[in-house]
């Protein structure tokens, strides 16, 4: 366990037992709650970590390791935002693909290109934004958060 994780559940512990000082009887139905929204979920993360299974069965560690993790990073890191771009996926799901994908030996630049253009490009359903919100806004939209993806990602291959 990294040092960042160890301070969030140290926060987090910290918080509760505040909490439990503060009013214990509003912090166990807190709890309460929180364990049956846990129990209503428990299926869709079950689901989550099959279809990331299914998906990383289909694409072998060495495609991944050979096209996003080789020496050629921008051209991975744009064939990735233009993948990320086509794809709809829930965010929920890209976390850990993403980190499966790191893990099996991409590049962390291609990688956030994926995710970040994952989360904010919205090919699949550009007719529907063009239809609520107007064909430039619509293009200006998408145009700007491919174009804000990558430099995300080129900050994150800095950065980490």
């Amino acid at each position: 366990m990294d040092i960042f994780t160890k301070g969030l559940w140290l926060i987090t512990g910290s918080w509760f037992i505040v909490s439990m000082f503060k009013d214990k009887e509003r912090t166990l139905n807190a709890m309460k709650m929180s364990k049956k929204m846990m129990g209503n979920m428990l299926g869709q993360i079950i689901g989550i970590l099959f279809l990331i299974g299914l998906i990383l069965t289909f694409i072998p560690p060495h495609v991944i390791k050979e096209y996003l993790g080789g020496s050629n990073v921008f051209l991975a890191t744009i064939i990735s935002a233009l993948v990320g771009s086509i794809t709809l996926i829930p965010a929920f799901v890209a976390f850990p693909l993403v980190g499966s994908i790191v893990d099996m030996g991409a590049s962390i630049v291609p990688a956030v290109a994926f995710l970040t253009t994952l989360t904010m490009v919205g090919f699949v359903t550009f007719n529907l934004e063009r239809q609520e919100f107007g064909k430039e806004f619509a293009i200006a939209r998408n145009g700007l958060s491919f174009v804000f993806a990558i430099l995300i990602a080129l900050v994150m291959g800095v950065i980490l």
